[in-house]
């Protein structure tokens, strides 16, 4: 009898220890999951009126200062090796929609990280500029991390301020949708998908005791999720099929 419940407690952490494994690779690769198939679409169409650079710029800013919260206070290695994927997961969509515009374009005129134009921030014509831009950002983030890193109150600031930013991922999603009165580009599989996710993620940070900071972004996320599937369903709503 002692001997089976040996085996039924070595089956159980067995089980328990691959379910782990998943959830962390699921936590790893996740993120960058729903954006497959929005790649996908603008290859398809050749268009990125359906997306917003702008979600690259927050979750790439969000992600760059979680690994230097992680070089403050180590919380789980899943989630910097999460934060390193999709980093690497927005330069592509970044280098995706530079290529398209590039190919679509009219003008001959090309706007430049070195023009130092405030009005075309975030909006430049090379994918270079994007990665000196991050680049830059990320030497800033480091040597201000280096000399601050004995401050208690500045690595927990920075931890904030990281998932500040990416609570606000879905932010400049819902407003390009609410300006352009349209979702084109996005479906609601798409946008559950991006719920599923952020409702998986939160349960791992709390499941996980990671930093308070975590699962309050990943709520708020959660909420704004709701909010564009709530815009896709309206705006979709008002599409009558043509006739003839």
């Amino acid at each position: 009898m002692d001997a089976e419940g040996v085996l039924q407690e070595e089956d159980m952490e067995g089980s328990w220890t691959l379910l782990s494994l998943l959830a962390s690779l699921l936590m790893v690769f996740g993120g960058a999951l729903p954006y497959i198939p929005q790649y996908q679409e603008i290859q398809r169409s050749s268009n990125t009126e359906g997306f917003s650079t702008r979600v690259c710029l927050v979750l790439l800013v969000a992600n760059i200062l979680r690994i230097f919260f992680w070089i403050g206070k180590q919380f789980e290695l899943t989630l910097l090796l999460q934060s390193v994927v999709m980093i690497l997961t927005m330069f592509a969509m970044l280098h995706l929609c530079c290529t398209v515009h590039n190919n679509n374009r009219v003008s001959t005129k090309q706007h430049r990280l070195t023009d130092l134009n405030l009005h075309y921030f975030w909006s430049w014509s090379a994918f270079e500029d994007y990665l000196l831009f991050c680049f830059g950002f990320t030497v800033v983030s480091a040597v201000t991390t280096l000399l601050l890193l004995d401050s208690v109150m500045f690595v927990e600031a920075l931890g904030s301020l990281a998932v500040m930013f990416e609570a606000m991922l879905g932010v400049p999603q819902l407003l390009q949708n609410f300006q352009n009165r349209s979702t084109k580009g996005m479906s609601v599989k798409m946008v559950l998908l991006w719920t599923a996710g952020d409702i998986f993620k939160t349960t791992y940070f709390v499941m996980n005791e990671s930093p308070a900071q975590f699962w309050v972004c990943g709520s708020v996320q959660i909420l704004v999720d709701v909010a564009i599937l709530l815009q896709v369903l309206s705006y979709n709503s008002d599409l009558r099929p043509k006739l003839g």
